[in-house]
C-alpha cells in the first residue's frame, strides 16, 4: 500500500466535507521529524486562503472530519494549521506483512501503464565513449528500471549520433589514407580517438579540408554509396566499443535499442518542406530559420533555430524534431524523457516549441528534457586525463575495478580468488555508478575515488557490505527468503524501519515523476541505516528472546534485505550474499 496516497484520499474526502474542491491540494508529506508524527497534512494553510478563513481554524474543522480512525493512534493540530499523523503499529505491521508476501515488496500495481520513450546514452559515433557520456547512460538506465518495474510500457532508444558534419570530416580524412596506400581494415580497427583527433586538426588547420568535409557531409545526406560504405566502417567500430562498455556498466541498452540520428533521414525533407510550407520557417542569409520570440533576449530578438544549412545540409535540430514526429505519432507515446547535459537546454526548448507549433507534437505527448550537471576532477574543473585529455569510459570502469579489487582483497579472507574478483567488479562498478546516481541530477559533482570506494558514509560498497550484512544474520539464524511468520512492532526502532520499508513505493513514484535516481539512492541509505540501528537495539538471535518476537524481526530482516536487493538493482548495482 502507498500510505502517503491513502492519506491524500482520505485527506480529499475531508477536504470535501468542509466545502473545499475535489482538487484541493492536500499537503501530505512525510514528517522530517519524529517528534511530528510519522506524516503531515499541511493542505489547510493554503486552503484557508480560498474559504477566507483562519488555517488552525479550518485545521480544527479537517480534523473533526478526517477518518484515520483504522490507520493513526494519534491525529493533532501544531502550529498555525498543521496536522501530525502518527500510525498505528498494528497498522504498520499488517502492511508489512502483506508486503513479505508480496512477488513487488508491497508496489501496488500500475492501474494505468503508459508507453514512454526514454532517449539517453547518445553518444556520438564518430569516436570512443567518454566520461562525458556516463551521466546520461546511467541516470537513465535507472529511471528506465524504475518505470518498467512499475508497469510502464517503456521504449529504450539510444539516439546515436551518427550523422554530421564530424563525419563528412572523418571520410575526407580516411580517403586520403587510402589513396596513401593505407589497408582499409586496419584503418576502421584503429584507436578512434587518435583517428578522430588527426581530422579534426585538419579540419580546423588545413585550407580546404572543411570545404571538403562539408561536401562530404551533403554527399552522405544525399545517399551516396561509396560514402555511405565508409562511413559504415566508423559506425560498425564505435558500436562495437559501445556495446562493450555498456555490458560493463550493467545497463539494459542493447543493439536493437539502437535508433541514431541516420534513422530519420527519410524524414528531414518533408519536415523542412512542412514548416516552410506553414511559414514557421524562413530564409535567412541562405539558411533555414524558425525566429522564437517566444525565447527572445532581452533586446527583444527572437532566438534563431536552424533547421537548415546554407549548403543544403541538415543538423541535429532537424533531426530531433523528425524524432519528435516519430515518437509522438508513429509510436503514439505518452511521455518522452531525454537526458543530456545541462548545455543543452536551450536547445530542447526550441524543439519543444518548433515541433508543437508544426503539430510534430501531439497535445497528449509530454516532452521532458531532463538535463544533469558535470562530472568535475577534484581541481574543481571538467575531468580530465592528468595530460588534460579526455578520459575513455571504458579505461575509467577498468581502473575502479581494478583499485576495488585492492580494497577487497584487505577486507576479504575467506573468500576465493575468483569470488574476490567478482566482488571486486561489483563493487568498482557500482562504487562509480552510486557516486554519480546518488547526486542531484542537475548538479555537478567532484569525482573521487577514495570518497566512492569507501566502505561508509553513502556510497555503493557501504550499502552492498549492508546487504550482505542482512544476508548472513539470516544465514545464521538458518533461515531464507520464504520464512513466514507474523509481524509485531514493540519497539521504535521497529516502527522507524518498518515505516522506511513501507514508502519504497512513495520514493519510486517520485523518482519517476522527476527522473531523479538520487531519490532512490537516499532512501537506501536512509533504510540502511535505521535497520543497523535496529539491529543495535532490538536482538534477534540473543538467548532469552520470545521466539514470536524473534521471528518477527527476522521477517523484517528478510524485507529489507529484497528491498536493498531490489533498489540497487533498479540503480544497476548488483548484490553479493558474502563481502
Amino acid at each position: 500500500m502507498n500510505i502517503k496516497q491513502l492519506l491524500v484520499d482520505k485527506t480529499k474526502a475531508a477536504f470535501v466535507k468542509v466545502g473545499l474542491p475535489d482538487s484541493t491540494n492536500t499537503g501530505v508529506t512525510q514528517s522530517t521529524k519524529v517528534e511530528f508524527g510519522d506524516y503531515q497534512i499541511n493542505g489547510a494553510m493554503a486552503a484557508a486562503k480560498l474559504l477566507k478563513t483562519n488555517p488552525r481554524a479550518l485545521a480544527e474543522q479537517l480534523l473533526g472530519a478526517l477518518d484515520l480512525t483504522d490507520i493513526a493512534s494519534k491525529v493533532e493540530i501544531a502550529g498555525p494549521g498543521f496536522i501530525n499523523v502518527t500510525l498505528k503499529p498494528e497498522f504498520i505491521a499488517a502492511q508489512l506483512t502483506q508486503a513479505a508476501a508480496s512477488p513487488r515488496l508491497g508496489v501496488s500495481e500500475n492501474t494505468a501503464p503508459q508507453t514512454v520513450v526514454v532517449d539517453y546514452s547518445a553518444p556520438n559515433l564518430a569516436k570512443e565513449m567518454h566520461v562525458g557520456h556516463l551521466r546520461s547512460t546511467i541516470i537513465g538506465d535507472a529511471v528506465v528500471r524504475a518505470l518498467e518495474f512499475w508497469g510502464d510500457k517503456v521504449i529504450r532508444q539510444n539516439h546515436m549520433g551518427d550523422w554530421g558534419t564530424q563525419f563528412g570530416m572523418l571520410i575526407a580524412h580516411l580517403e586520403d589514407k587510402l589513396a596513401q596506400g593505407v589497408d582499409l581494415e586496419s584503418v576502421a580497427l584503429a584507436d578512434l580517438e587518435d583517428f578522430y583527433r588527426e581530422a579534426k586538426k585538419r579540419f580546423d588547420d588545413e585550407a580546404g579540408f572543411a570545404d571538403k568535409s562539408r561536401d562530404y557531409v551533403v554527399k552522405l545526406q544525399s545517399g551516396d554509396a561509396h560514402c555511405q560504405k565508409l562511413w559504415q566502417l566508423f559506425i560498425d567500430t564505435s558500436v562495437k566499443h559501445s556495446e562493450e562498455v555498456y555490458r560493463k556498466l550493467n545497463v539494459t541498452l542493447g543493439h536493437e535499442h539502437i535508433k541514431p540520428e541516420s534513422a530519420y533521414n527519410d524524414m528531414l525533407a518533408p519536415i523542412v518542406d512542412e514548416l516552410k510550407a506553414k511559414g514557421i520557417a524562413v530564409e535567412d542569409q541562405g539558411a533555414l530559420v524558425v525566429f522564437l520570440h517566444e525565447l527572445a533576449d532581452k533586446e527583444g530578438n527572437p532566438s534563431p533555430f536552424i533547421i537548415q544549412k546554407t549548403g543544403g545540409g541538415f543538423l541535429y535540430a532537424t533531426t530531433d524534431l523528425a524524432a519528435c514526429q516519430y515518437r509522438s505519432h508513429e509510436l503514439a507515446v505518452d511521455r518522452i524523457v531525454i537526458f543530456t547535459d545541462a548545455r543543452q537546454a536551450l536547445h530542447f526548448k526550441q524543439v519543444e516549441l518548433v515541433a508543437r507549433k508544426a503539430g510534430l507534437l501531439r497535445e497528449q505527448t509530454s516532452y521532458e528534457h531532463a538535463p544533469f550537471g558535470t562530472m568535475m576532477g577534484e581541481d574543481g574543473k571538467p575531468f580530465k586525463t592528468r595530460t588534460g585529455g579526455t578520459v575513455k569510459l571504458a579505461e575509467l570502469l577498468d581502473e575502479a575495478v581494478s583499485r576495488a579489487l585492492e580494497t577487497v582483497k584487505a577486507k576479504s579472507s575467506d573468500l576465493t580468488d575468483d569470488e574476490i574478483a567478482e566482488v571486486a567488479r561489483k563493487v568498482g562498478i557500482g562504487a562509480v555508478k552510486f557516486a554519480d546516481l546518488s547526486k542531484n541530477r542537475t548538479s555537478d559533482y567532484i569525482f573521487s575515488w577514495d570518497s566512492m570506494l569507501s566502505f561508509e558514509g553513502a556510497t555503493a560498497p557501504y550499502l552492498q557490505y549492508a546487504y550482505t550484512r542482512v544476508r548472513s544474520i539470516l544465514r545464521r539464524a538458518g533461515v531464507d527468503d520464504s520464512f513466514q511468520a507474523p509481524m509485531q512492532l514493540l519497539e521504535s526502532q521497529e516502527k522507524q524501519l518498518g515505516l522506511k520499508v513501507l514508502q519504497f513505493e512513495e520514493t519510486l513514484q517520485q523518482v519517476m515523476k522527476d527522473a531523479q535516481p538520487n531519490l532512490l539512492c537516499n532512501y537506501l541509505y536512509e533504510l540502511s541505516g535505521l535497520f543497523m540501528g535496529f539491529y543495535e537495539a532490538c536482538p534477534i538471535l540473543k538467548d532469552g528472546i520470545e521466539p514470536s518476537v524473534r521471528d518477527s524481526r527476522l521477517m523484517q530482516s528478510i524485507l529489507v534485505s529484497k528491498l536493498l536487493a531490489k533498489g540497487l538493482d533498479l540503480l544497476g548495482i548488483d548484490v553479493m550474499e558474502k563481502m
